[in-house]
């Protein structure tokens, strides 16, 4: 049986086909379980990669001096080797076609000193720390001149784009506002009250709950684009980190931790990206995370329409994820 489902408030579709496949499994996706002793990111090799922009370390909020590097760390926040953006990128002309010189910042986060972390195994503790960092960086770079959004996101296994193995996240300062972000403002604006606050309201309770603490609810969305997509949506209303309270991060914290354990419970060591999605000076905009598991590659079909083909329904999937969590 298949069905088209129209997401939540967008004009945008996904079809539901659980008749083309078996519930799907995975390899794994990242390789060695002990530590690495070539890897980069762990501690005692920090002069492998560029000084340090931040370093986090027992309360305090350190920085990498040029030739000398900050060991014994908690969390560490370096610029990407291999930028998407920087911001010494030089002036360009294009007298056909608008163009903008490549000006952005671009940081890596590595979460954890330890090479076998995962993010299912923090303690409170650790989770409240990267959920911190999370929030300063973030308002760092949003506050830098000519920067429009900070895109947050998480990519983990090589399927899902990661190149090494030792747990990070990203950061892209960009200088313009996302397409999607500037179509769901647009989608907002023209509805009398917040979208997103209706979803808590109508999922909560519902056969797509995943799970639910203090501050957040974590549903398989009705309109689900792949396998056991999840999102996190703040009960309350709120547009961005800058606005998060440590009680709410080690909420959203707990949200994302639940979430990434359920996936690697269901399917051990499944790839997935999470992404991060806030508008800082638009309080009508509802902060959201999404988790998307990687568990086929978009085709013909969804890069010819954008609609996607989901194999496994949303409320099959909780089951899925519930079953292991017994």
């Amino acid at each position: 049986m298949s069905e088209i489902r129209k997401h939540y408030f967008l004009d945008e579709y996904c079809i539901i086909a659980s008749g083309r496949s078996k519930r799907p499994s995975a390899p794994k996706a990242c390789g060695e379980e002990n530590g690495s002793p070539s890897c980069v990111f762990c501690n005692g090799h920090e002069s492998q990669t560029p000084a340090a922009a931040a370093v986090y370390k027992k309360g305090e909020i350190l920085k990498d001096k040029d030739e000398e590097r900050i060991t014994d760390w908690d969390v560490r926040c370096i610029p990407n080797l291999y930028p998407a953006l920087s911001p010494d990128a030089p002036d360009v002309e294009n007298r056909v076609f608008e163009v903008k010189r490549g000006y952005g910042f671009h940081e890596v986060i590595i979460e954890n000193p330890l090479h076998e972390s995962r993010m299912h195994l923090f303690s409170d503790e650790q989770l409240l720390l990267l959920m911190k960092v999370y929030r300063d960086r973030v308002m760092h770079y949003q506050s830098q001149e000519g920067i429009k959004y900070v895109s947050l996101f998480k990519n983990w296994g090589k399927k899902a784009g990661a190149s090494l193995e030792h747990t990070h996240s990203q950061l892209i300062a960009i200088p313009v506002m996302p397409s999607t972000i500037v179509k769901e403002k647009k989608a907002m604006a023209e509805m009398e009250n917040c979208p997103y606050c209706k979803i808590v309201e109508k999922e909560k309770g519902t056969e797509r709950q995943v799970y639910e603490n203090k501050h957040f609810i974590l549903i398989a969305p009705y309109y689900c684009r792949v396998p056991y997509e999840m999102w996190m949506l703040p009960k309350q209303h709120v547009n961005h980190l800058s606005a998060f309270n440590d009680d709410m991060l080690l909420s959203l914290g707990d949200c994302i931790r639940k979430a990434v354990s359920l996936l690697d419970r269901t399917i051990p060591e499944l790839a997935y990206n999470y992404m991060f999605f806030q508008v800082e000076y638009d309080l009508s905009y509802h902060f959201n995370v999404s988790i998307a598991p990687v568990t086929s590659i978009a085709a013909g079909f969804e890069k010819n329409t954008g609609i996607y083909i989901n194999s496994v329904p949303p409320e099959i999937a909780v089951g899925h994820l519930l079953e292991k969590a017994l």
